[in-house]
């Protein structure tokens, strides 16, 4: 099954009366991201629905880095993949999963990934990675900052989410230059910072709504 813009779609309508009816999601900032060309969303990660999440918070459609575990099973591995899904192997540098969203992203597609390199299991944020300044280092494309806040009662699965996106940052904002060690740590941090930003302010504004 190779990756089909149709099923994309049909997602996307389909999941937003479920999610809406789940999660009562509040999108801020929806559609911020230009029509044309190539962009990093990099997110938080608090839940197995953050990449539907995202998605139905954006027109343009977004291809995530997953890991590999969950291409593990053949159907619903052809099934992501469909969706626009591409594993990495978490942990171990993997050169085939960056090129493959340098790949993406020079086509003119949207790559998401998650900053923390995994999901936080208590909600709290956690220490970014430096795989999405790396790819943006080496395609020369913005990223935008994302975060998805729970608003609600934390210990309730289907508390209301705010999926809240920043304006692009530019290689020049995050100081990339040469891409070196201490470049990517910086830039990483400038986009945590951002999503922090974000979930401060979200918290702030709608934990009584």
């Amino acid at each position: 099954m190779g990756q089909s813009k149709l099923l994309y779609r049909f997602g996307q309508v389909v999941c937003v009366p479920v999610f809406k009816a789940l999660y009562r999601y509040k999108v801020v900032n929806k559609n911020n991201i230009p029509h044309e060309g190539g962009y990093i969303i990099a997110c938080n990660h608090i839940g197995n629905a953050d990449p539907v999440l995202l998605g139905l918070g954006q027109k343009r459609r977004i291809f995530f880095m997953a890991k590999d575990e969950l291409f593990k099973n053949k159907f619903f591995g052809a099934l992501i993949r469909a969706l626009g899904a591409f594993p990495v192997k978490r942990g171990t540098g993997d050169e085939k999963a960056i090129k493959n969203g340098e790949d993406i992203i020079l086509e003119g597609n949207v790559m998401g990934i998650f900053l923390e390199g995994g999901r936080s299991k208590t909600g709290e944020l956690m220490r970014p990675r430096s795989g999405c300044a790396l790819v943006a280092q080496q395609t020369k494309v913005p990223v935008v900052p994302a975060c998805i806040t729970v608003v609600g009662n934390k210990k309730n699965i289907f508390a209301k989410r705010v999926i809240h996106f920043a304006d692009p940052l530019t290689n020049e904002d995050l100081g990339l230059i040469n891409g070196d060690r201490r470049e990517l740590k910086n830039a990483s941090n400038i986009i945590m910072d951002k999503i922090r930003e974000m979930r401060e302010q979200d918290l702030n504004e709608y934990k009584r709504s």
